[in-house]
């Protein structure tokens, strides 16, 4: 089997929660460095000569799946960057279900302990990312999203190629 560009899992949010975390995403992230909309990744690199296998996973998975909550419960500095904390146990279940799928493809990083966030800000000086941190925790209120399906990515070094999206019922 030849190797082919790895695959990224993200998990879609629904439209409301999207377009607030992604509205920050694309005022606050390095523009020369912004090349996808605000994510959450579940997977950061499946194999991609496995994706018609992946592909049929998420379809089963998904389907057997009801859209579930999630609390956006606060931000998380990354030291050069800042991210928006999420918390649902229905992810965390969703999650390690796959993640015992594809124990055998899964790097390190993929299996370590998930910690949901949505980064809006990277690769910044650490100065201007604990600023930006303080000003967004000041005015931050706990809101609740959905999440609605997963989106499977190609990555091939610059902006992603969307595979396909698999939607929860």
């Amino acid at each position: 089997m030849t190797k082919s560009a790895p695959l990224i899992l993200t998990l879609a949010l629904d439209e409301r929660s999207f377009a607030f975390l992604d509205e920050k995403r694309r005022r606050y992230f390095p523009p020369e460095r912004n090349f996808i909309p605000a994510h959450l990744t579940l997977f950061h690199q499946l194999p991609g000569e496995r994706v018609a296998a992946i592909q049929d996973v998420l379809e089963r998975t998904c389907r057997e799946r009801a859209r579930f909550p999630l609390s956006v419960t606060g931000l998380l500095s990354l030291g050069r960057g800042v991210a928006y904390t999420l918390d649902a146990p229905e992810l965390t279940g969703f999650r390690s279900g796959l993640a015992r799928e594809w124990a055998p493809w899964l790097t390190a990083q993929d299996r370590q302990k998930h910690r949901p966030h949505v980064t809006v800000q990277n690769n910044v000086d650490p100065k201007d990312a604990s600023d930006l941190l303080a000003r967004l925790t000041a005015e931050f209120v706990p809101f609740e999203a959905t999440g609605i399906g997963v989106d499977l990515w190609w990555y091939r070094g610059g902006p992603w190629e969307q595979v396909g999206r698999s939607a929860f019922r």
